[in-house]
């Protein structure tokens, strides 16, 4: 397997297992991206996700341009849920998803932070669209996401130059939450996990549903929106259970239902 998937306790852990390709993304990986990720979506007892690649160079450096060579114009008519590794632009995964970037996120990797709710990354890590270089676009998530995540000349300084910026920059530029020592990176991760199973699992649900789906309308369009998980949120049991817990001066027990 060149994907490793562990669920405990409430968090899943995916981890590209190519170290020695970088954790590039080859069709076998997609593959088993593709299969993971919807096997998250229908998982109900997960609330948290954490991405990362295995080893200690490298989360992702996106394709595995030794795959059999495909033209650019039949790679960008392929199908690709999701965008690159089937994360960089899902709309169907509610659930958080962090980055544990614990090297070079390049490329397709870079799409798949792009994708990502929280990035946390080692003081090593870099970030970068190479794909100009090679002769190719960021088909994936790079042209879309970046402009919508950063300022448009920052942006367009990546995207025109194929230039890696380091964790430090990412940091400035708000592409990341924490830049950390290696040897606190997971440590830090654990953290957000924390943190993030404190709260209601529906309700963060329902607010990641609700951020990107509204994120190109009107306040007041958007306010309007009766979106699924929202609307399964405040009729969840765990609604009253987090006011039962504030008056009764105890932490919630959360239920997701």
């Amino acid at each position: 397997m060149t994907v490793e998937l562990t669920v405990k306790d409430h968090v899943a852990t995916v981890t590209l297992a190519r170290p020695d390709a970088l954790n590039a993304v080859d069709l076998e990986t997609e593959t088993q991206l593709q299969r993971i990720w919807t096997q998250l979506e229908n998982d109900r007892d997960v609330r948290v996700i954490v991405l990362t690649g295995s080893g200690e160079r490298a989360f992702c450096v996106g394709a595995d341009l030794k795959n059999p060579s495909v033209s650019g114009v039949h790679y960008w008519a392929a199908p690709r849920p999701g965008g690159f590794g089937g994360i960089a632009l899902r709309e169907t995964l509610n659930v958080p998803v962090i980055a544990r970037v614990n090297g070079y996120a390049l490329g397709g990797g870079f799409e798949m932070v792009l994708g990502c709710d929280i990035v946390v990354a080692c003081e090593e890590a870099s970030f970068g669209l190479p794909e100009p270089l090679v002769g190719r676009m960021p088909l994936d998530g790079g042209m879309t996401l970046l402009q919508r995540q950063v300022p448009y000349r920052q942006a367009m300084g990546m995207l025109f130059t194929g230039k890696r910026i380091s964790a430090a920059r990412a940091l400035e530029l708000g592409l990341v939450n924490e830049v950390v020592p290696r040897a606190e990176l997971d440590a830090t991760v654990q953290r957000w996990v924390t943190d993030i199973l404190a709260c209601a699992p529906l309700s963060l649900q329902a607010i990641k549903q609700v951020v990107r789906s509204t994120g190109s309308m009107q306040p007041a369009q958007a306010q309007a929106l009766r979106l699924p998980a929202l609307v399964a949120a405040l009729q969840s049991s765990d609604a009253d259970e987090g006011v039962k817990a504030f008056q009764q001066k105890r932490k919630p027990r959360w239920t997701g239902t």
